[in-house]
């Protein structure tokens, strides 16, 4: 997903040719304060008008603590984007808040109520203790994202290619999204011109279990594709497992070898995933999913 700066229109206007996954608008931080009224409409504009042709379209709306995060919700769900992104979550009740804002939206503007989604993003040492609570907080949740910005200045650490001062928050966030059911999104990689740094770190937050990672960059979208996206070596395992432990319970087997591995049952949902994953990539167009 690539933050665009909702105050540039040329910023906005086609960031689909990128192929992101979603773009993220940004009525945030990247908006200055004497242009977010300006950016609010230019925001309801983009999305009632353009053709983002099938990326999804999320806003990220201003602060709790701000005096405008009820009409960014107005707008991001008049305008029907897919879902708003919660920035410094902390407790439950934040994402809660913004649920009840949205379901009335959603009813003035004639949207299908539960029709946009929600993510909150992890910016603060209580958010991260709170990140169970929060990825469970609502039907509407459907993925929680470390914002380490905000989060390393208020932990007083510094930011470095090897990423240790973000380890703890991390695994905790990692863990509290899979015990709620919801995906997790790592943060953004603030050097441009590093590609080579970006792709580890991408690579480190992959193997991790992590589901995306923030862009700011156009540039970087096709990386953090190619991490994640599955092998074709990948593809194919995924397949011989599927299709021999469907043989094996035919025949009674709960232990098996599969491409020189020891494979049972439990192995399924992993090679599923694979599949899954492919089959949204284009890479797979088989009927194992």
């Amino acid at each position: 997903m690539i933050f665009l700066n909702m105050q540039r229109a040329s910023l906005v206007k086609d960031a689909f040719v990128y192929k992101p996954d979603c773009v993220i608008f940004d009525l945030e931080d990247a908006v200055a304060e004497s242009e977010k009224d300006s950016a609010r409409i230019q925001l309801y504009h983009t999305l009632a008008e353009l053709d983002y042709q099938g990326v999804e379209r999320w806003v990220r709306i201003n602060a709790l603590d701000s005096d405008l995060f009820e009409e960014d919700i107005r707008a991001a769900v008049a305008g029907g984007a897919e879902g708003i992104r919660l920035p410094k979550t902390e407790k439950a009740e934040d994402v809660q808040l913004v649920e009840n804002l949205v379901e009335a939206a959603e009813k003035e503007f004639g949207r299908e109520v539960g029709s946009t989604m929600l993510m909150a993003a992890l910016e603060s040492p209580l958010a991260i203790i709170n990140a169970y609570e929060i990825a469970g907080s609502s039907k509407r949740l459907m993925g929680i994202a470390l914002s380490a910005g905000d989060f390393t200045r208020t932990m007083h650490s510094k930011r470095t290619n090897e990423g240790n001062e973000l380890f703890y928050a991390r695994s905790q966030m990692l863990v509290a999204a899979r015990a709620a059911g919801v995906m997790a999104f790592d943060t953004v990689y603030t050097d441009v011109n590093d590609m080579d740094g970006f792709a580890n770190e991408v690579q480190m937050i992959a193997d991790m279990g992590f589901d995306g990672k923030s862009c700011i960059s156009p540039k970087q979208i096709s990386v953090a594709h190619e991490i994640f996206n599955p092998t074709q070596k990948e593809i194919d395992h995924a397949i011989h497992v599927i299709e021999a432990v469907k043989e094996s319970e035919d025949q009674g087997i709960g232990v098996l070898v599969v491409d020189g591995k020891m494979v049972d049952i439990a192995w399924v949902e992993g090679a599923q995933r694979v599949l899954n994953l492919a089959k949204a990539s284009g890479q797979y167009k088989g009927d194992l999913v």
